[in-house]
């Protein structure tokens, strides 16, 4: 059981270790998605900095310098993002079921709850976790019940409760360790990044993969990665991992440089389990991969942080 008394996150940023400003990236263009979803995802615009950390542009680098020094040295190097779909599936909620199916029962989730927090704990330790952490979604409800009577008012405090289960089993956010959510996919459609894999061997790890789509998406900078495609089930990653991933083991070519994965909330296990086994960098790609493919509506439409002015 979560302590919630303890709020991990709040003295986190009452000890000034960390703090809350506004992440912009150089060549960033978010007016196309807030103008399609509204003027509320501004204040996703907002998100957790290390005290270490000045700008946007930073971490932006230092996960650039993380990539490569994987792909140079064969280090293990996961990077995985955390937002509402991991949130209600640490809580023990089916409501991490959304646009995909991510797990069958809320006793599916607790039987395989013990291996995912050992998978956080090595990827805090070897790698990057990026939680989209917002003022939004760390309300502390009891401290808002007042609203209740005042005004229509939905308290989130989905990425509090994150910070509270990290805590209670012993994992930190570090300067190190911590990365903003957007950061991840900003980077990931960078001219930066798709230089960063030309002719490199580059395995990407979904339940689907137009081959010719990815090709077109990284020569446009005239890059040409050579891309393996590994098929995954489209659902119900999260919680049946362990009986397939040998079998996806096999399926990667051993002498592949990088993994993009799409895989949900199972993205924790696979990108830290394929980090470890062939010691490379694995990102959590998520929606970049359906960009990547030419299906951005597989979920939902643009993305922040994902169109670059041009």
């Amino acid at each position: 059981m979560i302590k919630k008394e303890t709020f991990y996150l709040n003295r986190l940023i009452e000890s000034r270790e960390f703090r809350f400003d506004r992440l912009e990236l150089e060549g960033i263009y978010n007016s196309p998605t807030i103008s399609d979803y509204g003027s509320e995802m501004i204040e996703q615009e907002t998100c957790l900095f290390h005290r270490d950390v000045s700008c946007g542009d930073d971490y932006f680098e230092g996960l650039h310098t993380f990539i490569c020094e994987g792909l140079s040295k064969g280090n293990a190097a996961p990077v995985v993002r955390f937002a509402d779909g991991e949130y209600a599936f640490y809580a023990d909620s089916l409501d991490c079921n959304g646009l995909y199916q991510q797990a069958e029962s809320v006793d599916a989730i607790k039987k395989i709850m013990p291996i995912h927090i050992e998978a956080l704990n090595i990827l805090s330790q070897k790698g990057k976790l990026a939680p989209l952490i917002y003022p939004g979604n760390i309300q502390d409800k009891r401290k808002r019940l007042f609203q209740f009577f005042l005004a229509k008012y939905r308290s989130n405090d989905s990425a509090l409760r994150f910070a509270e289960l990290l805590f209670y089993n012993k994992i930190k956010l570090t300067g190190i360790n911590y990365v903003p959510f957007y950061v991840v996919y900003a980077y990931l459609t960078s001219k930066r990044f798709i230089e960063t894999v030309d002719g490199k061997k580059l395995c990407i790890i979904n339940s689907k993969c137009n081959i010719d789509s990815c090709r077109h998406w990284f020569a446009r900078f005239s890059s040409y990665p050579n891309i393996a495609f590994i098929e995954i089930p489209g659902s119900y990653v999260a919680t049946q991992w362990e009986p397939i991933k040998k079998d996806v083991f096999n399926k990667i070519p051993p002498e592949s440089d990088i993994c993009l994965v799409g895989a949900g909330i199972g993205s924790l296990l696979v990108c830290v389990g394929v980090a470890q086994e062939f010691s490379i960098p694995v990102i959590d790609a998520g929606h970049v991969l359906n960009m990547i493919n030419n299906c951005e509506d597989k979920s939902g439409g643009a993305r922040l942080y994902t169109i670059y002015k041009t």
